[in-house]
């Protein structure tokens, strides 16, 4: 695959390293970087993951053939908007944002169909950001959600497959109700949790930190990701959220009652449920 002109608009960790991974492969004659941030874009000229850097949306995709959208979610729809009347009509547009429905729902009201725009999801990333981080391998063996639907140009949803596919990623179709609703309990619950245990631990005071052990420190590194991109991915897939909210709520429920009556039995079964059922979804 070779795209003369690709715009990324964000150009931290998730824009940077596909810009990375773009000029690493020769997959993109130029590709542009465009943000809000004059001290980004430096940094991400400087690291060589973008070939111009542009301040002005306009002048950033002008005559962009691919333009990837790689900001927090509760930009996209925004974003979206400007882009259906400054791109040139024959441009593709995708996104990296982690929630999916309402911001697909707001293409098919918006855009013409079949639309050019399609949504993605890459499910890799880490509790570092900015372009300083980035690096070109990041998409490799990663999973990359494309949106199913019928409403997609079939162009713009081989294009786009391409384009993951081409920097290392596995695609995996899904609708968008769909994909909230699986990713607000194997993602969006858990930062939320993560959060709330850190917080709990820092309160017992300066000893928290030789005691907490390396389970501690594993399941609470998502806890340092950036606080405006959980906002917004909490906002933007609030009734997924709050539905996984409640029945994980209901599971400490449970467990909390075996504790308070002294039920070993029904612990140990709590326990075996959740081995079982993390080795049906990730293996052993």
């Amino acid at each position: 695959m070779h795209i003369d002109s690709v715009a990324i608009i964000g150009v931290g960790l998730l824009g940077g390293s596909l810009g990375l991974a773009l000029k690493e492969r020769g997959l993109a004659g130029v590709v542009r970087g465009v943000g809000r941030r004059r001290e980004s874009l430096s940094k991400a000229l400087e690291a060589g993951t973008i070939d111009s850097a542009h301040l002005d949306l306009a002048s950033g995709v002008q005559d962009a053939d691919l333009i990837v959208i790689c900001t927090p979610a509760s930009q996209v729809v925004p974003l979206l908007d400007v882009l259906r009347d400054i791109a040139l009509p024959s441009a593709i547009v995708t996104d990296v944002a982690s929630t999916k429905a309402s911001i697909c729902a707001h293409a098919n009201a918006t855009w013409s169909v079949p639309r050019r725009f399609i949504g993605s999801h890459p499910m890799t990333g880490s509790e570092k950001f900015g372009p300083e981080h980035a690096f070109a391998h990041l998409y490799e063996n990663a999973v990359v959600v494309l949106e199913k639907s019928r409403h997609v140009d079939n162009h713009a949803r081989n294009l786009v497959r391409n384009l993951w596919e081409s920097v290392g990623a596995r695609i995996v179709e899904v609708e968008p109700v769909e994909h909230d609703a699986i990713v607000a309990r194997t993602s969006h619950v858990s930062h939320v949790a993560a959060a709330a245990l850190a917080t709990i631990a820092v309160r017992q005071g300066p000893n928290a930190q030789p005691l907490s052990g390396r389970g501690f420190r594993d399941f609470t590194r998502i806890a340092a990701s950036r606080p405006e991109v959980w906002r917004d991915i909490c906002l933007t897939n609030r009734a997924a959220v709050l539905s996984g909210l409640d029945e994980f709520t209901e599971e400490l429920r449970q467990i909390r009652a075996a504790i308070d009556r002294g039920d070993g039995l029904s612990i140990e079964a709590f326990f075996k449920a959740g081995r079982a059922a993390r080795e049906e979804i990730v293996g052993t």
